[in-house]
């Protein structure tokens, strides 16, 4: 099917139709976490809806390049380059050196995902590996003129800035109202403008992360790194930027306005936002008492849950609303996504032991039309997931012999199924933990039984069992501490 996809662009406020630059290469770059505490929900949404993303333009046939970084400096505690750096800070309380918290958050964050069913990206830079990058980034800038050192540090001129390029294009604020309503903050003195942002800081002496520089020992910025690892995967300009709606102001905004002193160009072509979540109508915080990681969901640990949601059931209820629409979750939509992930899966189990008929009572055809034409309007999954429905429907209607299908029609839904359910929605049937320890049980006593013929000599039962479970590709392997099993 040719390509027809449609979406909102964040930068013009309007849907566009997609036109890569370089078809049919897609650079997509996406910001990923910061890694200095739990993966939680805050992660979640952004990694399932921009792994859709990825998913719909692989099955469009398009070469996806896809750069997710992960943030392991410069970001700090303060809203205006103030503060500790988040995971200094956290390496001091543990006493561990900061690439100790970085690794293992990493590795936490990586087994989360794995969860949720998203797909790894093409490239997971760190800032930490890119100093050099930055380093000469900040130069360009400066060159350009867009950017002054103080003290040590570099901070980006964003009124010099505003006087040839327009800052604020993506989040719609400008300049009168930065002047107007930006705070004053200790230690922003060395600064022309307040909202200035820092390209470079200089490190004091108690600082864990510092890199030598031109400038002085220090570290870059948070904005800087996004900028420098897009430019050097993606080039000066590619696709589609992709992040939460917290990150268009000041992250983005600041994204654009390096990227255009230093290359000269919007690095950008279309940009991306998927919007918050909320939980019980409030948003989520550890002030609050309602900040749940990602293991809470899964186990059920948090005084808010009524019980443990598959990571499964989490993506699914999330596929339910529209990326750009917030997200509010509670325990009975989260338990109401649990039903209609089953009854999903049991119609697909159906599915596959229907029967052809000489006749078709319902439109494979167009449900297939209409399961594209939600994907090619702005990744619209809700609407993908009530044409589904309609899937589920003719499923279970077929199934009690109230209508019929043809041969050619029945294998278009299977194949329809299979594409929008598995491959681009990204979910899959999970098997419980009850279920994995029956089988334990049962192979357990299977092998009880062997041990107990082979001690009797009994090797035609030995053998049969040995046998019978190879046919369902089970292997028993026999050692000097007893037999042990696993699936081929």
């Amino acid at each position: 099917m040719e390509p027809n996809l449609f979406i909102y662009n964040t930068l013009n406020r309007r849907k566009e139709k997609f036109e890569p630059i370089s078809p049919p290469f897609v650079g997509m770059y996406v910001c990923g976490p910061t890694v200095y505490g739990d993966a939680h929900l805050g992660h979640a949404r952004p990694a399932i809806v921009f792994d859709m993303v990825y998913r719909y333009l692989l099955h469009l046939g398009y070469k996806v390049r896809y750069v997710r970084n992960i943030t392991d400096v410069g970001h700090l505690e303060g809203d205006a380059d103030e503060g500790e750096d988040k995971i200094g800070k956290k390496a001091k309380l543990d006493n561990i050196e900061p690439m100790e918290v970085v690794q293992f958050y990493t590795n936490q964050y990586h087994a989360a995902m794995d969860k949720l069913n998203v797909l790894r990206p093409s490239i997971e830079p760190h800032a930490s590996g890119h100093i050099i990058e930055q380093i000469e980034m900040i130069r360009k800038i400066l060159d350009a003129g867009f950017a002054y050192e103080k003290n040590g540090s570099v901070y980006f001129d964003i009124e010099k800035y505003n006087s040839q390029h327009k800052y604020g294009v993506l989040s719609g604020r400008n300049i009168d109202e930065l002047l107007a309503y930006t705070r004053e903050l200790e230690g922003q003195e060395e600064k022309k403008n307040n909202f200035d942002f820092s390209l470079w800081k200089k490190a004091d002496p108690e600082h864990l992360m510092h890199w030598p520089s031109p400038w002085s020992e220090g570290y870059p910025g948070w904005h800087l790194e996004c900028s420098t690892m897009g430019t050097k995967y993606l080039g000066d300009q590619f696709d589609i930027h992709g992040g939460g709606l917290d990150l268009q102001f000041p992250h983005h905004e600041c994204e654009i306005a390096q990227s255009v002193a230093a290359n000269k160009k919007m690095p950008v072509k279309y940009w991306l936002h998927n919007n918050m979540i909320t939980l019980n109508g409030q948003k989520m915080g550890k002030s609050l008492g309602n900040a749940i990681s990602l293991d809470d969901f899964f186990k059920g640990n948090h005084k808010l849950l009524e019980q443990a949601y598959s990571p499964i059931a989490i993506r699914f209820f999330m596929l339910q609303a529209h990326y750009r629409s917030p997200l509010d979750f509670s325990n009975e939509a989260l338990q109401a996504a649990e039903k209609g992930l089953e009854k999903l899966f049991t119609s697909l189990n159906t599915l596959n032991k229907l029967t052809a008929s000489n006749k078709s009572t319902s439109d494979i055809p167009g449900l297939r039309d209409k399961c594209y034409e939600a994907m090619n309007d702005d990744f619209n999954s809700p609407i993908l997931i009530a044409h589904l429905f309609e899937g589920v429907r003719i499923i279970n209607s077929i199934n009690d012999i109230k209508e019929t299908i043809t041969a050619a029609d029945l294998s278009l839904l299977k194949q329809l199924m299979q594409e929008f359910v598995f491959d681009i929605l990204g979910l899959k049937e999970e098997e419980s933990e009850s279920s994995n320890e029956l089988v334990d049980a049962l192979m357990e006593t299977i092998i009880n039984i062997r041990q107990k013929a082979r001690e009797n000599k009994d090797w035609d039962t030995s053998d049969l069992i040995r046998d019978n479970l190879s046919k369902i590709d089970i292997k028993i392997r026999d050692t000097k501490d007893g037999a042990v099993w696993d699936i081929e």
